[in-house]
């Protein structure tokens, strides 16, 4: 190597030698001129021979380099015609082929060059968009006849004509084998199903042995009819739940029948007329057998939480919901009330300090939960506040109200306060929402370690998990009736005051629509009982009135209804109104004959567009509103839909209810 360089560095001067050597000669003429032209003659000799010797080693290395080129382009060319693998060139912008070896030929059935062909039209489902974004593999096999290929590549700009193009160059590896191992490996993974009857008590209550027996009889017959093909393990292992192990192959075959089962327990009735509903819990995709069935275990939660009837499969990531569409039967006892009202009011009597939030926008259902919350608080002595959101909002009567009392002063704080109060003791009650993004305040719901969730409804793909208590009740007729089940076993009627009453029986006429839906025996008892504790109906229906501008508003949106389907009103506006003033109209318009389900959209203003649904319970509006992003329940759901205008969700909000009813 250092002789090398020290060769670089000398042979550019050799020049320079020789003038110094005539330099040289030229001082010795000066003293002898017989010594000077000995060495002229040497000098002379010197330089011709450098000058051949050089020409010489030049000639050498160009026939070395042409050699080489030479042999490189050969093997080049002879490693294109005779690769292993199929290769093909081609202009990427139109696809037009420029050059394919002939293994390419074989694997399209090609006799002669696809030469000025589109390469789409030897093999249709190829795209070479991949090339242009710079990736190397393509990220999805190609199918050509019976043999599935991985195509890798890569991009070479050219210049012709002195315009720039792209030449693709693509190798096919054929991975039909490994694939076909990969699917069958994936097709035979197993999948854990829990199958749990909703209403069993129900069912069972006041029939004889003997019918009882019949009954679970023709129930295990549906339910083995229905997981036969599958030629899994199917058995009872309690006296409601049921454990399904099948390969994964077979679910495609239920999800394609939407799982049909659920229709045909429908059809086994009590002799009390009470119909049998089941829901299903499914796992799949999990790295061991223990988290299958936690997988499963999960999901039938869920679909329980969103009022049973239902199968909810999860995976992974996601959750996944079919059927959900009957309505929802009050299913709770008081036992769990009284569980959860005593875990409750030990949280709270060992938290350092209670926090209660609610949804967005609160209504009066979400101030009169926290209302009964900050009663609760009071009678353990633990300090409690309100976290309020910034700005009106439907329940900012109700909330001016409650800060009249002493009891109130300073309850009401701001985010920001909120967070700087929280330590690891403080408890956050999360009031009329299970969705971590639905919370005023996601910061203050990961800042609290203890989290209690009290809410009615249905439950989401996404929901505050890991909760110290989750009294979730989809079936109850609003968060205030559940708050309500809760006081009475915690205080008495004389400890609750006259406004928190009022509050709480505000949030269930809300819900309630005047006690006209999704009502109870249980509501009526809750609502009972705020009236022993001073709750004036009187001064709960001034909540509800309307000025002359919101009631013009109202009936100005219910103009522009239109009806889609027979009994659906679809109601749009272009301009923003208030959000009170569209669920009033949402709610107005299920009282005109002929309409059984509404709907209410317009723009906010920021960016989005805000939709309110109502149902006299037929169609499930929840259901709906879902696949725009929303949720609710059976009968009222919600959804905001940022970054589209009101045509578009308009669009949207039809492709959705025709898709439920199609679904039905």
């Amino acid at each position: 190597m250092r002789k090398n360089k020290l060769s670089h560095l000398l042979e550019p001067s050799l020049r320079l030698y020789f003038l110094c050597l005539l330099v040289f000669a030229g001082v010795t003429a000066l003293f002898s001129r017989p010594a000077a032209l000995a060495e002229l003659a040497v000098v002379l000799v010197l330089y011709l021979y450098f000058r051949r010797s050089n020409a010489h080693r030049q000639k050498e290395i160009i026939q070395y380099i042409e050699s080489v080129t030479c042999n490189m382009d050969t093997a080049t060319k002879d490693t294109m015609v005779n690769a292993p693998l199929p290769m093909v060139i081609f202009r990427p912008e139109n696809d037009e082929v420029i050059w394919s070896n002939d293994r390419f030929l074989q694997i399209t059935g090609e006799r002669e060059h696809l030469f000025d062909t589109k390469l789409t039209a030897a093999v249709p489902d190829f795209s070479s968009r991949w090339l242009m974004e710079g990736k190397t593999e393509c990220p999805t096999e190609v199918l050509l006849g019976e043999r599935r290929f991985q195509v890798f590549g890569h991009l070479v700009r050219t210049e012709d004509s002195g315009a720039r193009g792209y030449l693709a160059t693509t190798y096919w590896v054929d991975v039909t084998d490994l694939a076909d191992v990969r699917d069958l490996y994936y097709a035979a993974r197993p999948v854990a199903a829990i199958l749990m009857l909703d209403n069993y008590e129900e069912l069972m209550k006041g029939i004889p042995d003997n019918a009882r027996s019949a009954l679970r009889s023709e129930i295990d017959q549906r339910l083995d009819q229905w997981a036969a093909p599958a030629q899994g393990l199917f058995c009872r292992y309690d006296r409601d739940r049921y454990l399904f192990l099948f390969e994964e192959h077979f679910l495609a075959q239920f999800q394609e029948g939407k799982f049909s089962v659920l229709d045909a327990v429908h059809e086994v009735v009590s002799p009390n007329g009470l119909p049998a509903t089941v829901s299903i819990g499914i796992g799949r995709d999990a790295d061991t057998l223990e988290e299958l069935f936690q997988y499963a275990s999960l999901s039938v939660e869920m679909a329980l939480s969103r009022g049973g009837d239902q199968a909810v499969i999860k995976n992974k990531f996601n959750f996944e919901f079919y059927g959900g569409r009957t309505k929802e039967l009050e299913k709770r006892t008081k036992v769990k009330s009284r569980v959860m009202a005593n875990a409750l009011g030990e949280l709270v009597a060992d938290a350092s300090r209670v926090f209660v939030m609610g949804h967005k926008f609160p209504d009066l259902d979400c101030i009169g939960a926290a209302a009964g919350v900050c009663a609760i608080a009071r009678k353990k002595g633990a300090p409690v506040n309100i976290v309020k959101e910034a700005g009106q909002n439907p329940a900012s009567e109700m909330m001016e109200k409650l800060s009249q009392l002493p009891e109130y002063q300073g309850v009401f704080l701001s985010v920001q306060d909120a967070i700087l109060a929280a330590d690891v003791n403080a408890l956050l009650v999360v009031v009329d929402t299970n969705r971590p993004e639905q919370v005023v305040s996601q910061d203050l719901l990961e800042a609290c370690n203890k989290v209690a969730v009290i809410d009615h409804h249905r439950r989401a793909a996404t929901y505050i998990a890991n909760a110290a208590l989750n009294f979730h009740e989809p079936y109850a007729s609003s968060a205030s009736e559940l708050v309500t089940e809760l006081l009475q076993y915690l205080l008495e009627s004389a400890d609750l005051r006259k406004a928190e009453a009022e509050a709480l029986l505000a949030g269930i006429t809300l819900d309630t629509k005047q006690f006209t839906m999704r009502t109870g025996s249980r509501t009526f008892e809750a609502a009972a009982f705020l009236r022993r504790s001073g709750a004036d109906t009187g001064d709960v229906k001034k909540l509800f009135q309307n000025d002359l501008e919101g009631t013009i508003a109202r009936y100005d949106i219910i103009q522009n209804a239109r009806m889609y389907r027979n009994d659906i009103a679809v109601a749009r506006v272009d301009h923003p109104v208030g959000r009170i003033t569209a669920a009033q109209a949402a709610d107005e318009l299920l009282n005109i004959s002929g309409i059984d389900t509404s709907f209410v959209l317009f723009p906010d203003g920021e960016g989005r567009v805000i939709l309110s649904a109502r149902s006299m319970g037929d169609v499930n509006v929840q259901v709906i509103l879902e696949k725009l992003g929303g949720g609710g329940n059976a009968a009222t759901a919600g959804a905001q839909v940022p970054g589209k205008s009101v045509d578009e969700v308009t669009k949207d909000l039809l492709r959705a209810i025709d898709q439920y009813l199609e679904e039905e």
